[in-house]
């Protein structure tokens, strides 16, 4: 074989062994792909007054919850948007189920997955074409300082 024959079989042969696992890793939606499992049997609650809910004292502000269901723990996202409201998302993206989701004070107030940029508005809805599967919420229920987090 000659060398350039050789060297053009070899360049197409390594673009694509570099490629495919970058291809391989944004594939579709449909893929059963179970990193961190989807929280299940939400059913917590928040003191307010705890320091380490002081975030939640301001618009914007959010904090990560990580809460012993069945011993099962479960990444819960809990949020007070720009209207003051406290609201609550899994931290898994309903993408590739990473767990990067948080609660940003963009376009008034959304949750946003840093793993490739899924974009869903406070009730879930997916706003990019990231993902058409929507983001799980949870409903929220405030009794004086206590923030009741359910499904």
């Amino acid at each position: 074989m000659e060398r350039k024959v050789f060297l053009k079989s070899l360049g197409a042969s390594a673009a694509f062994a570099l490629t495919f696992p970058c291809l391989h890793g944004c594939s579709s939606d449909s893929e059963d792909l179970e990193q961190f499992p989807e929280p299940d049997g939400v059913d917590f609650t928040v003191d307010l007054d705890a320091a380490e809910a002081a975030p939640l004292a301001n618009n914007g502000g959010f904090i990560l919850v990580k809460s012993a269901q069945s011993l099962g723990y479960t990444d819960i996202v809990v949020a007070r948007n720009l209207e003051g409201n406290l609201i609550a998302a899994s931290q898994i993206c309903s993408h590739q189920q990473t767990e990067e989701v948080r609660f940003i004070s963009e376009d008034g107030g959304i949750f946003r997955c840093s793993t490739h940029g899924s974009r869903f508005s406070q009730n879930g809805t997916p706003l990019n074409s990231i993902t058409s599967n929507p983001l799980r919420v949870f409903n929220t229920e405030l009794t004086g300082t206590t923030l009741r987090v359910f499904e």
